[in-house]
């Protein structure tokens, strides 16, 4: 399938039609779960018949994520995606979590040019809905409640991963947060790049037109006014302790942000 990601950027084309449901009486919002739901249970039903979800089902899946977005009015703007291009190998991409759309967006952008697994909590291997998924995408759990044990689990296993060829998806933050604080951004990736000897790759990303919920997080409002930004930085290598290039990723993503509002 064509995700029209082979170039240096992506935007939703100004031709874009709403989707049916868009215009019913129960809203947006209704239309953009009911669309989500629909399909962490399709993913379901491939794991369920297949055995497995390939590299193919996520990133199928990643782009009928896009189609819900965009189908809300909402445009979405990818930039720097030749930037991955510019490394042969695995790389560790390292960017700010600021809602659940990422986790749907960033496989079928980065999948098809490097193959990659996150780095997640362990609650969400555990989800009843989405569990099943995110545990056959070879993810590297980690608890959040030991930042020692969780550093010992990310460097062994995410190592691992990319000596095997894989790259890796960290999300530095204890939790997803739509405003980015630097000091809850901890180096945890930049470890594991400088341990693994691989590159990083920044990414910067702005999706709070999925906002977080006060009851259900994963259940909050949706802004179909707020456009969706993911935009990779050029690759980084560590150096030294790794606090410099640590510095440029924050400086990287604050400056991203600071556009885009």
């Amino acid at each position: 399938m064509d995700y029209n990601y082979r170039q240096d950027s992506y935007d939703t084309p100004e031709n874009t039609p709403r989707m049916f449901g868009d215009y019913l009486s129960c809203g947006t919002r209704l239309f953009f779960f009911y669309r989500m739901i629909l399909l962490i249970i399709k993913a379901t039903f491939k794991i369920l018949k297949k055995g497995r979800y390939t590299i193919e089902d996520w990133c199928d899946d990643s782009y009928y994520a896009r189609r819900s977005v965009e189908g809300c009015g909402t445009k979405i703007h990818f930039r720097g995606m030749s930037n991955m291009d510019k490394v042969s190998g695995p790389v560790v991409f390292i960017g700010n979590h600021a809602s659940t759309l990422e986790t749907f967006l960033l496989p079928g952008i980065i999948c098809p040019r490097k193959v990659a697994s996150f780095v997640v909590k362990k609650e969400l291997i555990k989800s009843s809905y989405f569990g099943s998924i995110m545990r056959s995408t070879k993810p590297v759990v980690v608890n959040r409640e030991n930042p020692v044990e969780d550093l010992k689990t990310v460097l062994n296993e995410g190592t691992d991963i990319l000596k095997s060829g894989r790259s890796m998806i960290v999300f530095p933050q204890s939790t997803r947060t739509a405003k980015f604080n630097p000091e809850a951004f901890n180096s945890i990736g930049v470890k594991l790049a400088k341990k693994a000897e691989v590159p990083i790759i920044p990414i910067a990303i702005k999706t709070d037109f999925w906002g977080n919920g006060k009851v259900v997080k994963d259940f909050g409002k949706i802004s179909r006014d707020k456009d969706v930004y993911i935009e990779f930085g050029e690759p980084l290598h560590v150096e030294g302790n790794g606090k410099e290039t640590h510095a440029k990723i924050v400086a990287f993503i604050q400056t991203k942000l600071k556009e885009w509002e």
